[in-house]
């Protein structure tokens, strides 16, 4: 009887240690899943930044070219120097990252493309602006950094809709809720983002 019992505790001493090893080796995989992803939507983001800061950076060269023609509405200039700079203030932790951050970060953003697509329908009627070399290199930069910007929000939506379905996906949502993995805000579209710049014609 003795030697029973003692077969039966050690059986369940071998079975316990192989479900603890299960149960480890599940949850070291899975959290190392989780970092790499969410290390994968925060390069993400920072590409994302990095596009609308290239064309943040374009608004300087714009306004020094704009300037040199006395006549243009000085109105419609200051409101995209204004609203570059209320773009650029704004400075996201993408490992904290709100829904509120990403709707601050947006709205700020398109009010920076708003103004400008105000000051480029004004350029229309201005034909020795439209037609100055430099406003010329800005369109082109525009255009590219436009379509750029496009481009990194999808992969960066792409990224968080990985991550996000992983953590919320069961038994990973037991894993995640422990270690504090939590979702990330997509990037919403605004009306008609889907569509290149058609502020300049040829």
């Amino acid at each position: 009887m003795r030697n029973k019992g003692c077969l039966s505790a050690g059986t369940i001493g071998i079975a316990l240690l192989i479900i603890v090893a299960i149960i480890f080796f599940w949850g070291k995989n899975g959290y190392n899943n989780f970092v790499a992803q969410e290390q994968g939507v925060n390069a993400k983001w920072s590409n994302v930044e990095t596009v609308y800061q290239k064309r943040a950076n374009l608004i300087p060269n714009l306004e020094r070219t704009v300037k040199s023609y006395s006549k243009f509405e000085q109105e419609t200039l200051t409101k995209v120097v204004e609203a570059r700079s209320k773009a650029t203030s704004i400075n996201i932790d993408p490992t904290n990252m709100t829904e509120a951050d990403m709707a601050k970060f947006q709205a700020a953003q398109g009010e920076l493309t708003g103004a400008l697509s105000r000051l480029m329908a004004v350029v229309e009627q201005y034909p020795n602006l439209k037609a100055d070399q430099q406003y010329i290199n800005f369109q082109r930069e525009y255009i590219a950094i436009e379509n750029s910007i496009r481009t990194e929000t999808v992969y960066y939506n792409n990224a968080v809709k990985d991550y996000n379905t992983s953590i919320k996906q069961f038994p990973n949502n037991i894993l995640a809720n422990f270690t504090n993995f939590k979702e990330k805000p997509l990037f919403k579209a605004d009306a008609g983002a889907n569509k290149a710049p058609e502020v300049f014609s040829e």
